[in-house]
């Protein structure tokens, strides 16, 4: 099984490169990035469940807008979650929605717990991989000095020059970004050539996404998630819903897990030690075992 690649148009003008595997016709499957990634990492996962006897879904793995070939608009206001939302709606609906499950890690999360939310007609389930969900997270980011001291990182990315920054000494901080807990033995000169394809094209488009909300730790000059206030109505998940979250994340502390229930009314919870943040890389073959048994519940 083989990816493909192409460019999918979507009705309000946003155009997103696509990597897919499967027949079309077939129930979707529709994995969402974050950053700093691109669709790419999701290879494996995508020739995975497109085989035969692995469900023989249709396979899609957008680049969100701002990343790589897709559009990438240059207002900071256009990556704002209603028109990302928008985007993977429209996606869904011209693969076949409803979809039969959206998968998502780190900001392609953000993007999923808010697509659940406002379009789950478009969904039957829900699978988050370290993305935590905007009721935990704002609660976090308000109340907790260890997660507001973990997320520091966001305000280094809000500023102005972190595109100069990011790209002094051949992209040294984002390597750091991805080797900051364990070896990353999976970080090989094939891997490093694709991020720095994806870094070079369009590392500000990744960028805007932090710009764009206000959910990050409060200072001096920027009030950040301690003026944000979200309505209850706008957090809860009523689709079944796994969340496959990797215990030694640096940047996303277990205790965004707590009350999660709270809002999401069918929830899978499944803990994984030994594994960080990039646990799609470090653990395809895990991902894609818990993934399955949830699409066979």
């Amino acid at each position: 099984m083989t990816v493909s690649t192409w460019q999918q148009a979507l009705p309000h003008g946003i155009t997103l490169s696509c990597r897919g595997a499967g027949e079309r016709g077939r129930p979707v499957l529709l994995f969402l990035h974050g950053f700093p990634e691109a669709a790419f990492v999701w290879d494996e996962l995508l020739e995975y469940f497109a085989r035969p006897e692995n469900g023989g879904y249709r396979c899609v793995a957008p680049n969100l807008r701002g990343y790589e070939a897709s559009s990438q608009p240059a207002e900071v206001a256009m990556y704002r979650p209603k028109h990302l939302v928008q985007d993977i709606a429209a996606l869904a609906q011209a693969e076949g929605a409803p979809l039969a499950c959206l998968v998502a890690h780190d900001w392609g999360g953000a993007v999923a717990w808010n697509f659940a939310n406002q379009q789950p007609g478009l969904a039957r389930r829900l699978a988050i991989i370290n993305s935590p969900h905007p009721g935990t997270f704002l609660r976090a980011l308000q109340s907790s000095p260890a997660q507001q001291q973990a997320s520091q990182y966001m305000n280094f990315l809000v500023r102005p020059d972190a595109e100069a920054l990011l790209r002094e000494d051949g992209y040294r901080r984002l390597w750091k970004f991805l080797t900051s807990w364990g070896d990353a033995a999976w970080l090989t000169d094939e891997v490093r050539a694709k991020y720095r394809d994806v870094w070079d094209r369009s590392l500000t488009g990744g960028l805007n996404y932090y710009r764009a909300s206000p959910l990050r730790p409060a200072t001096a000059e920027d009030p950040g998630a301690s003026a944000v206030t979200l309505p209850r109505e706008m957090l809860t998940v009523d689709i079944p819903t796994l969340v496959l979250w990797a215990m030694e994340d640096p940047a996303l502390l277990p205790e965004l897990l707590d009350g999660l229930d709270g809002y999401v009314r069918d929830l899978t919870l499944e803990k994984v030690p030994g594994a960080s943040h990039w646990i799609v890389h470090e653990q395809p073959q895990l991902v894609a075992r818990r993934l399955a048994a949830f699409l066979g519940q």
